[in-house]
């Protein structure tokens, strides 16, 4: 058992010196020593030759990873750091700035009028978390060069050959014994932060290597955010309501540019810089925008006498499908934080709404139509919660007959109160569901027949989707509500089975269904609550046993293992409707002898999905091309 000390005194002080504390204490400085951590040593970099760029002091940057993407090389053709001795350190100015805390030209003067990073531990702290730094400097005449390691000097200040060009350029390894050794630069999420750099500056050229790989790109937008917006809406797989953004532009102080539209998703997709750093956690001048748009909407619907009738809007729904790009120059930025996710300027809120809602009000008066459509989304949006919540108030069945009032009336409920027991089975159709009703365990099961075909939910808005009755009922009864508002805890059913027929028209509504799941209700899968139900197809009786095939497969399989010369009678159901009671239990409801698959996402499902339900005929039709030589002409349902 260790003993205590007792004392504190003078001797237990420590004082940590130079760049001790970073590398003591790393994630106070750059969040982790994560894969986000060892990348974020590259943005301090890259920020700093940025910069430069904001500042009109340069015009290309380069970046170059190493051939094992442990260590990577930036160079800007910018003013150069400064070489001469600093007087007050004996020292040249390069070396304080390098291995010295909060030293740098960003705390006042002219040196930098807008800055990424004011914090002046950026390069200093990249250099103590390095197992090796060089820096080369092009400017007063000459190429400089100095080594580092572990944040201090390795080698002196060494002057190089003559040169007239000027800038920096610095190569670092970030040190293993902080870092974990599996870790490496990730050339994709740094291929994207230079892209995004190249949108949000259209001055400047990046040019990106990647040795390993063998890929060189330049990254160069003169179109800047106009162009970006395209990337994110696509990103996002949705599309824009309306065909012109809205776009502010203001060179004067606060420097900002704005581009913003509404969408046919869901979300709402808000990208912020400050200073020319993504601000991830959002801050002040992100909820300044946020303000605006939610004011200048209601201004106008309220001009337009179009604030709708018995439901009141919310800001959310306003903003929701939004999806924006906003960046700003402000001075003295603060920051939280060394990681930069978040602006904390208490300014820079009413800047930025005073900024965008004059504009944004004036763009609705002179955009008609568009507006109106943005009406219409944010009218619908507002529909939809309360329809979900609505759909929500469904969920207490279980105790409170009130509550039973609210569910759809085909729904044959089960008595039990515990959900973990209870299951639902979506049926095909009122003939399956008449005979699943009689067939089910009435304790546990409940069956909800559906009419038909249920809306193709890929590219329809939350609103659209609940205005469809089958699906409607199908969330009610659920009852844990849809989209954003879902909620696990208030599931009523563990298992949720889509029982169709066994054929085209039944896998098509099941893919329907699949669609709509996996698009509005996600958790719902993840969570393994969603089942395939495996009706059979056919029906075998061989004197005394009765088999069931699921496919004509299945079926020749039975049939060949039959004693030979046996005979056999054959059936194929042309729907559940055609079963029995006591059938459709035998082979679909009845626990110990039914076939179910329970559905799971993997990586390429939004993309499948996406390929197969979406607007665009093509993926479609290459996708069955592909697989029509696989196909038997026997397996076609026509």
């Amino acid at each position: 058992m260790a003993t205590k000390k007792k004392s504190y005194d003078a001797d237990d002080i420590q004082v940590l010196e130079g760049l001790e504390p970073v590398r003591m204490r790393p994630g106070m400085y750059i969040g982790g020593t994560d894969s986000h951590g060892y990348h974020h040593l590259l943005r301090e970099i890259l920020d700093n030759a940025v910069d430069e760029v904001i500042n009109g002091h340069a015009s290309t940057i380069s970046v170059v990873l190493d051939e094992d993407y442990r260590g990577v090389s930036i160079e800007d053709n910018g003013r150069g750091i400064p070489v001469a001795k600093m007087k007050k350190f004996n020292k040249p100015a390069v070396e304080v700035i390098l291995s010295t805390l909060h030293s740098g030209g960003k705390f006042g003067g002219d040196s930098y009028e807008v800055s990424g990073g004011l914090h002046g531990v950026g390069s200093s702290v990249v250099n103590a978390l390095s197992e090796e730094m060089t820096v080369w400097i092009k400017r007063d005449g000459y190429e400089w060069t100095q080594d580092y390691a572990r944040g201090k000097p390795a080698t002196k200040l060494k002057k190089l050959s003559s040169t007239k060009q000027t800038g920096t350029k610095v190569h670092f390894r970030p040190d293993p014994s902080v870092f974990n050794m599996q870790i490496r630069f990730d050339a994709k999420k740094v291929k994207e932060l230079l892209d995004a750099k190249a949108y949000l500056h259209p001055q400047v050229t990046i040019h990106y290597q990647d040795p390993r790989g063998n890929e060189e790109i330049t990254f160069h937008h003169e179109g800047g955010l106009k162009e970006f917006l395209p990337r994110l809406v696509e990103e996002s797989k949705v599309n824009l309501i309306h065909k012109d953004p809205f776009v502010l532009e203001k060179e004067e102080y606060p420097r900002t540019q704005l581009i913003l539209a509404w969408t046919d998703g869901t979300a709402e997709n808000v990208q912020s810089y400050a200073n020319g750093v993504r601000t991830s956690d959002g801050g002040t001048h992100e909820a300044g925008l946020k303000q605006a748009v939610v004011k200048a909407v209601r201004s106008y619907m309220q001009a337009k006498g179009r604030n709708p009738k018995g439901i009141t809007l919310s800001a959310e729904d306003i903003r929701e499908g939004m999806i924006a790009v906003l960046s700003t120059y402000i001075k003295e930025p603060q920051f939280q934080g060394q990681t930069k996710g978040r602006l904390n300027n208490p300014e820079a809120q009413a800047m930025i709404e005073n900024l965008v809602r004059p504009g944004l009000e004036q763009w609705l008066l002179n955009n008609g139509s568009i507006a109106d459509g943005i009406c219409d989304r944010v009218e619908l949006a507002a529909r939809a919660r309360e329809a979900s919540r609505v759909a929500a108030t469904a969920v207490n069945r279980k105790g409170a007959v009130s509550h039973r009032l609210n569910l759809p009336g085909k729904l044959a409920d089960c008595a039990s109160t515990d959900p973990r027991e209870s299951e639902l089975f979506i049926v095909e159709g009122d003939s399956a569901g008449g005979s699943a009703k009689t067939g089910r365990d009435r304790k546990t099961q409940a069956i909800l027949p559906l009419k038909g075909k249920v809306l193709n939910t890929m590219q329809a808005s939350l609103a659209k989707v609940l205005e469809n009755k089958e699906i409607s009922n199908i969330v009610t009864a659920i009852g844990c509500g849809i989209g954003p508002k879902l909620d696990l805890e208030k599931l009523r059913y563990d298992k949720i089975f889509l029982l169709m027929d066994a054929d085209s028209d039944g896998n098509h509504i099941a893919t329907l269904l699949l669609t709509f799941f996996v698009k509005h209700m996600p958790d719902l899968v993840k969570e393994g609550h969603v089942y395939l139900s495996v009706p059979p197809l056919f029906r075998i009786d061989s004197s005394k046993e009765t088999f069931w095939a699921r496919d004509e497969q299945e079926r020749d399989q039975i049939v060949a293992k039959l004693p030979k010369n046996a005979k056999y009678e054959l059936s194929r159901f042309k729907g559940l409707g055609e079963m029995n009671a006591e059938d459709l239990k035998r082979t679909t409801l009845d626990k110990s002898k039914r076939r179910a698959l329970r559905v799971r996402l993997d990586p390429d499902t939004d993309d499948t999905i996406n390929a197969l339900m979406g607007k665009d005929p093509a993926p479609r039709f290459q996708f069955i091309m592909e697989r029509a030589k696989e196909t038997k002409a026997e397996e076609l349902d026509l």
